[in-house]
């Protein structure tokens, strides 16, 4: 379960690790513009990994700092309610304000562990971002990434980000080798909610926040 969502995340590792050489030696160094999708999405992935390598001894002590990076860094940006929102999709509106509010909550903490997880595992790729473009009149917009490795076909990626109330923006989809995350995260949850209730998707979802993060073998060998 949560295959290809994983798989995902494991893609966009390797992307924004490829930044930490170019990255700020201090993270609050790098300033984010969220007003401008594009540049957002590559601040936001240096100002992340400018952190990783800043705090590379705290995460060999305890790997679970990962979740506090995350949580610091990136969710800030991440639009995890709409997400919530469009994952539940037609169960929605069948939910209370209370079990909203708790299946938000339960989502943002499972994206954070995953997304933890995910950066562990990566290699020393380079990436390539698509020239930006007019978005002054968009309410959302692709960024379109290539990751390129050595001897490997090409990965293409795009990171969709939505326009908020007050001109800000935030990413809120990522679509890995052509497969939607949110999409596929809302069939396996919508299918989990038919089948068995709110109720045991929000204990699953808190029961995979709750495990601890485990280092890939590239970096136990650091």
């Amino acid at each position: 379960m949560f295959n290809k969502f994983f798989r995902g995340l494991v893609l966009v590792s390797t992307l924004v690790l490829s930044f930490v050489a170019q990255a700020a030696e201090n993270a609050a160094d790098i300033e984010i513009d969220t007003t401008n999708p594009y540049t957002l999405v590559e601040a936001v992935s240096q100002k992340t990994f400018a952190r990783f390598n800043q705090d590379k001894q705290l995460i060999a002590d305890n790997p679970d700092h990962l979740k506090v990076i995350v949580t610091e860094e990136l969710m800030p940006y991440i639009d995890y309610k709409y997400a919530s929102y469009k994952v539940l999709g037609q169960y929605l509106r069948d939910t209370t304000k209370d079990e909203r509010a708790r299946f938000v909550e339960a989502f943002r903490g499972y994206l954070i562990s995953t997304y933890a997880q995910a950066f562990t595992e990566y290699t020393n790729q380079t990436v390539e971002f698509s020239p930006a473009r007019d978005f002054s009149g968009e309410k959302m917009v692709n960024v379109d990434v290539r990751i390129i490795d050595k001897g490997r076909p090409d990965i293409s990626l795009q990171f969709k980000a939505r326009r908020l109330k007050d001109d800000s923006w935030k990413a809120f989809d990522l679509v890995a080798e052509g497969v939607s995350l949110l999409s596929s995260k809302k069939s396996e949850i919508t299918n989990l909610v038919r089948q068995k209730g709110i109720e045991p998707v929000i204990e699953m979802l808190i029961e995979r926040t709750e495990t601890h993060i485990e280092l890939g073998e590239s970096e136990q060998a650091n």
